[in-house]
């Protein structure tokens, strides 16, 4: 099996993660209505794909 011969310091393991990036976010899009709309969930105005789901007041 193999060992590593010297510890991986801190700083080099991180400046190689480092390079992966941060967390993406979920892209936001306009639907038909000029409302902005995360992937996957409903509108603040009440709607998903088209339909609307949640009665707003």
């Amino acid at each position: 099996m193999a060992v590593p011969t010297h510890k991986t310091s801190k700083a080099k393991k991180r400046s190689r993660r480092g390079g992966r990036g941060g967390i993406q976010t979920t892209a936001i899009h306009m639907n038909e209505n000029g409302v902005y709309v995360r992937n996957h969930h409903v509108a603040a105005d009440g709607s998903y794909k088209g339909k609307q789901v949640i009665e707003t007041k």
